[in-house]
């Protein structure tokens, strides 16, 4: 069984008690911003800046897949069609592939484009089929062997003609994929119009947009569940309490700082998400596979998110590799703008000093400084090799 679909069983079945926590690796960037998309490389020099290879990308989409730290991977339609289809990596994980199932204008913000500067347009290049099956039509028999599960992302600026597009255009994906068997997941975005909402009020409008969009919608055709910017605490509460059945995801924004990461997933967490779908954040981090088990202890309550970001240093240390930022830099908390192609405006928090001792006790027992001492130690072993 996949963890996703047995935490979504536990979420609906305990709303308000459990403590699962889904989380996803949206590797679907090239359906924004081209060859940038895998992100820096590692393996460069100070004065020289690559990027790394669509084969790099999907080689670090294998090694989180056969990590398993993760619940979902969230793909474009090539790579799944690779990775899903013709290597069949997920058969045997209990990782859920998913597909960008539309790439609406305001993510085409690849070099040179100002497309996503314009107001949100409706489109979709993938059809349902091609990600169930990697062809125009499918057989009946033919629609298991790909992805089931899509994200179908929408923005409003509160333009009557604008908005009328974008739900129509909704609208008509639910049906197909009601009719085919196709799941998905909603993802709703900030208005991309500046002023198109006044500040004080853009949490209530992302929400009552939400709530009015699905109100017509019966459970067939309901998103599995939801993926917003972090609204903030009182905003995010008012969601969750308004449908616990509604499970709400909080999309990561742009790269920020470690602890911009550890952060936002713990404090949404707090305040009643289900779910992270980290991209950026995931993606440029010095070492994936490490920077996603830290973020896997967080959510499992077993490391504080500025113990988080200290250990993590600790594990690219043991492993000779160089931090982006200093780690008085990274444990900075910075206001992550929620625009697919926002920048972010630091501010800093101060940083307090943890000295660490080896473990002596069991984990639930441990204080922050032996937990912090124990993840170091731990990750050295399995990623040092």
């Amino acid at each position: 069984m996949k963890s996703l679909d047995r935490k979504l069983a536990a979420i609906h079945a305990d709303p308000t008690g459990c403590r699962e926590f889904i989380i996803a690796d949206a590797k679907d960037a090239d359906m924004a911003f081209g060859i940038g998309a895998p992100g820096k490389s590692p393996e460069r020099h100070d004065a020289e800046v690559r990027q790394r290879t669509l084969a790099e990308y999907r080689e670090q989409i294998r090694q989180v897949i056969q990590q398993g730290a993760v619940d979902i991977v969230l793909m474009s339609a090539s790579t799944s069609d690779q990775l899903v289809l013709r290597e069949r990596l997920f058969d045997d994980s209990h990782v859920t592939p998913a597909v960008r199932a539309n790439d609406t204008t305001d993510i085409h913000v690849f070099r040179g484009s100002v497309i996503g500067k314009a107001p949100a347009k409706p489109f979709r290049t993938v059809s349902i089929d091609q990600a169930q099956c990697g062809k125009v039509e499918c057989g009946d028999d033919e629609r298991g062997q790909g992805v089931d599960l899509g994200l179908y992302s929408v923005t409003f600026n509160n333009n009557c003609e604008l908005d009328l597009e974008t739900l129509n255009a909704y609208k008509l994906f639910r049906e197909e994929a009601e009719r085919k068997g196709f799941r998905h997941f909603l993802e709703v975005f900030n208005p991309n119009m500046p002023h198109a909402v006044s500040p004080e009020l853009l949490p209530h409008f992302i929400n009552d947009v939400i709530a009015r969009t699905l109100a017509g919608v019966p459970a067939a055709g309901r998103p599995v569940f939801l993926k917003i910017p972090y609204p903030g605490p009182a905003a995010l509460e008012d969601l969750v309490q308004y449908d616990p059945h509604l499970v709400v995801g909080i999309l990561g924004g742009s790269s920020g700082t470690t602890r911009d990461a550890f952060q936002l997933l713990h404090d949404a967490q707090k305040h009643g998400a289900r779910l992270a779908l980290f991209g950026r954040k995931i993606n440029n981090s010095e070492h994936q596979l490490a920077f996603i088990e830290f973020l896997r202890r967080v959510a499992d309550g077993e490391i504080q998110p500025e113990e988080a970001v200290r250990a993590y240093h600790g594990v690219l240390q043991a492993l000779q590799i160089k931090p982006w930022r200093p780690l008085e830099e990274d444990l900075q908390v910075t206001d992550n703008a929620m625009s697919y192609g926002g920048e972010s405006t630091a501010r800093k928090r101060p940083a307090s000093s943890h000295t660490s001792t080896a473990p002596t006790v069991p984990l639930a027992q441990m204080t922050s400084e032996e937990r912090l001492a124990y993840h170091r130690e731990r990750l050295r072993r399995e990623l040092g090799d």
